[in-house]
């Protein structure tokens, strides 16, 4: 198909089926047509086009229950969101793959060099490196192509456009050498590797679990080699509620002694009982032992291992009450988990800077309107940046006008919950 060909049946109703597929809503495939054109339009300038262009996509993710659970063996729900990375790209001859995102330089990899530079950790090129070694190890193909991406999924917002981008290359690798035969399990556990021992960060499955399966997952860690997915039917878009994120502003800096902390008290109440992680110890045995653990460890450990305790317990609730399709039920655990968050586990306003609780105004903001129709919640690793709410749709002009007027014109957030992950969209 011809650029001006291709560029028509974006605009038309060719591909729509395709795109309801990933985006849902008639009112998400215009927007998304238009920017599947302008991408198509990037690639063309950067490498000249032809008949074989593929695009594929990976979406962000919020976490909705389990908050600091998953680095102790916990379980945790999550959600691919309707934020995501796209990619046009095609295969090419040679050894070398060229990967040109918008705002940023192209990188560069050699397929025939999947060796760990640590020297370059932190840089992109290097992500790609490992998807494609974590791919060879375990007997994929993978092989030279060009892409071009955009991605909409916010930086910095606790969305997790890094592990977008992660699942997006191993869609790519899916896609145009592997028949999409590689289970999206196995591309996020893919992504990890990628991240852990090419990128130099000692990251969790969650984010690139949840981008890779796509609507709400539950994740068991008991096991953390053989992580046990349980992807939870239930259609969002028919629920009556929007997904609100809110970036308070406040500041990550300084804080990874704050957020080490949460793990460093969960972890030696573990060792007390002579194990690893909380998931090792018995329950039972923990409340019979609090005057013990407190006079030798101190209180926040002790609160922060009641939170662990009870949020696993809230993920199976949730998860059942959207089996159930109890969505009300499902909120009011929503709202359990954040005041555990808040009291137990004391990750809303840093120790160090007490004066600092742009969360906490946040929240109790987003109790006045919601109290009764929605809920509310610390988003991810807390202390600072985002909070996540359900407000109903009557409510979210209100929700956005109030939010706005406190942090911000570009603070909040409308999203949905996207019911595919990491997937090729046209071909």
């Amino acid at each position: 198909m011809k650029k001006e060909e291709f560029i028509k049946s974006l605009s038309d109703s060719t591909f729509d089926a395709e795109f309801r597929k990933v985006y849902v809503t008639d009112e998400q495939i215009e927007k998304q047509k238009q920017r599947y054109i302008e991408l198509y339009n990037y690639f063309c300038d950067e490498y000249n086009c032809d008949e074989n262009v593929t695009f594929v996509s990976a979406p962000g993710r919020t976490e909705v229950c389990g908050n600091h659970t998953d680095h102790n063996n916990g379980k945790v729900l999550a959600a691919g969101i309707n934020l995501d990375a796209v990619a046009a790209t095609r295969k090419v001859n040679g050894n070398i793959i060229k990967v040109k995102s918008v705002g940023y330089p192209m990188d560069e990899i050699d397929i025939l060099d999947l060796n760990v530079h640590k020297e370059l950790y932190a840089k992109s090129s290097e992500i790609i490196r490992g998807m494609c070694a974590g791919f060879v190890e375990r007997g994929y193909n993978v092989g030279a192509f060009e892409a071009y991406t955009t991605s909409n999924v916010l930086s910095g917002s606790g969305l997790s456009s890094s592990a977008a981008f992660e699942v997006l290359i191993g869609t790519i690798l899916n896609s145009l050498f592997n028949d999409n035969k590689v289970s999206a399990e196995e591309i996020a556990q893919i992504a990890q590797y990628a991240e852990n021992k090419f990128f130099g960060k000692p990251c969790g499955l969650m984010d690139q679990m949840a981008s890779s399966v796509g609507g709400f997952v539950e994740i068991d860690f008991k096991d953390t080699k053989n992580p046990v997915i349980n992807k939870v039917d239930f259609d969002f878009s028919k629920c009556g509620y929007s997904l609100c994120i809110v970036d308070t502003g406040g500041s990550h800096a300084n804080l990874t002694g704050e957020y080490a902390a949460v793990r460093e008290n969960m972890e030696a109440v573990a060792s007390f009982f002579g194990k690893k992680v909380l998931r090792e110890v018995d329950e039972n045995e923990f409340y019979k032992s609090i005057k013990q653990i407190r006079e030798e460890l101190g209180d926040t450990p002790v609160l922060r291992t009641m939170h662990f305790f009870e949020d696993n317990k809230r993920v199976d609730k949730e998860v059942n009450a959207l089996k159930e399709n109890d969505f009300e039920k499902f909120m009011q655990n929503v709202i359990e988990s954040g005041r555990s968050s808040y009291m137990y586990n004391q990750n809303v306003y840093p120790s160090s800077d007490p004066t600092s609780q742009n969360l906490s105004v946040a929240l109790a903001v987003a109790e006045k309107i919601l109290k009764g129709k929605g809920a509310w919640r610390v988003h991810g690793g807390g202390f600072a940046g985002t909070m996540q709410a359900f407000v109903p749709q009557d409510l979210v002009k209100t929700y956005l006008e109030e939010m706005r007027a406190i942090f911000g014109e570009n603070s909040c957030y409308v999203l949905s919950i996207r019911p595919v992950g990491g997937k090729e969209v046209i071909k």
